[in-house]
């Protein structure tokens, strides 16, 4: 039966295992460069080792090569590539900062040729064995939901999985019957409080590792401060939205990192110009379009145009299609490597929008939503942004009840550091096509029924 505490150890020795395969990787590539190693060059490396491991450490964690339950054999090899790209201009720029130059670079990139070979089929070995073992995971929900998580869940835990499922108004003596023979637990979004925190504890009683899909009632209660009134706990359950010192400090990162990106990026700026201008001459570069940003004020995105001119002069306001017939030639690649949204560079410098935060929708969307999902309206509590962790937690043709709990998580748990893991982690984004992939025509318009949180 799988535990918590077997995660646990499971992860710490994943993460020690791919340290190792980093250290090695160093102490391999200096064999290789070196036929007598000089101690100037081995001191240099000592020196810089701790900061080598940290630096391993800090990636392995962000892009969690510890886990591959999750992930196909290209995420993994996207997942170890850039993480160990990563790692090595890091570490390039930390030699230099430490005036180790006695670390000769060939070492360095010699290193991260063994790092991607290492950590790479250790991931695919762990997969393959992790693949031959079965196990089951108990759904208790309502059968709307449990219909929709069931290819999820194969693909979460695996195709050996097998599926238990229990309804809601089953009887809580048989739900615990069935949960001491299963490894996993996961709880429908509408569920009582009272029926959730009693499968819960017993879950866990026995050992089980529980995922709770969230309503709006247990985003609300994350980070809630505990406190007291005279004698009596109490829970304080703070507003939506970001203090007026995560503001500030927010706003002066967005200015300094958006000025520095449109100057760096500047060269790629006139060259997709120019490209775009070669594929469709009479068109224009830029594609302007009405988007609502914080607290529902609207103002005016830029793209660069991927879409035939006048793309929704018949049609109206709908969302693209997975082979879309309005997009360009230049359209499909800037799409899918997401440089389409470079321009939105300058809605961050204006202060329309921020690197990261919930994506901007058009009205008619949004009112669409709002109809549907009654708490929509709190992700415009903040400003949107270029990236947000639906995007790099979601795909394109995510339900939109899902990306709202990630926005919503993400407003709730804010932090300068969460903004910062999102954006390393959007690397990956632009190298998964499943994530900037067309809405699939059967999900064009989805039922209201499907769209809806059940909050």
């Amino acid at each position: 039966m799988s535990s918590v505490t077997n995660q646990r150890s499971q992860k710490l020795i994943l993460i020690f295992i791919d340290l190792a395969f980093i250290f090695l990787s160093y102490i391999l590539a200096f064999r290789i460069r070196f036929e007598n190693i000089e101690h100037r060059n081995w001191d240099a490396f000592l020196s810089l080792s701790p900061w080598i491991l940290l630096i391993g450490l800090f990636f392995v964690t962000m892009y969690e090569l510890y886990t591959v339950d999750r992930k196909s054999k290209w995420d993994i090899v996207r997942h170890v590539i850039i993480a160990s790209t990563l790692m090595m201009l890091i570490t390039m720029a930390a030699s230099f900062l430490f005036r180790e130059f006695a670390l000769p670079r060939s070492v360095i990139l010699i290193a991260y040729i063994f790092i991607n070979i290492f950590l790479i089929c250790c991931k695919l070995v762990i997969m393959q064995l992790l693949s031959i073992k079965s196990g089951i995971v108990f759904f208790v929900g309502d059968i709307e939901e449990k219909q929709k998580i069931v290819e999820q869940l194969k693909f979460q835990f695996g195709k050996r999985m097998k599926v238990k499922y229990s309804s809601s108004e089953e009887s809580l003596d048989r739900i615990y019957q069935t949960l001491q023979y299963v490894d996993y637990v996961i709880i429908g979004s509408n569920i009582s409080s009272e029926v959730k925190s009693k499968i819960i504890f017993e879950s866990v009683k026995n050992q089980k590792i529980v995922y709770v899909i969230p309503d709006f009632y247990d985003l609300l209660l994350s980070q809630s401060i505990i406190t007291t009134i005279d004698d009596t706990m109490a829970m304080a359950v703070k507003p939506f939205g970001l203090s007026l010192g995560q503001q500030l400090v927010k706003r002066l990162y967005d200015i300094v990192a958006s000025f520095i990106a449109l100057v760096v990026l500047s060269p790629l700026f006139l060259l997709i110009s120019i490209i775009i201008k070669l594929d469709d001459p009479t068109g224009s570069i830029l594609y302007k379009q009405k988007r609502l940003g914080k607290y529902n004020k609207e103002f005016t995105i830029y793209k660069f145009r991927s879409m035939v001119e006048g793309a929704e002069k018949n049609t109206g306001p709908i969302l693209a299609g997975e082979n879309d017939p309005r997009i360009t030639r230049v359209g499909h690649f800037i799409r899918r490597t997401r440089i389409d949204e470079l321009p939105q560079l300058f809605n961050v410098l204006k202060g329309d929008m921020s690197i990261v935060g919930p994506r901007p929708e058009r009205a008619y969307f949004t009112e669409q939503f709002e109809k549907d999902l009654k708490y929509y309206s709190y992700r415009n509590t903040v400003k949107p942004g270029i990236t947000g962790y639906a995007q790099i937690m979601g795909k394109y043709t995510t339900s939109v009840d899902d990306k709202l709990r990630f926005d919503l998580f993400y407003i709730r748990n804010y932090s300068f550091l969460l903004d910062i893991i999102i954006q390393f982690r959007t690397l990956i984004v632009l190298f998964d096509k499943s994530k900037s992939e067309g809405r699939k025509e059967r999900e064009n318009i989805e039922p209201k029924k499907q769209r809806s949180l059940h909050y």
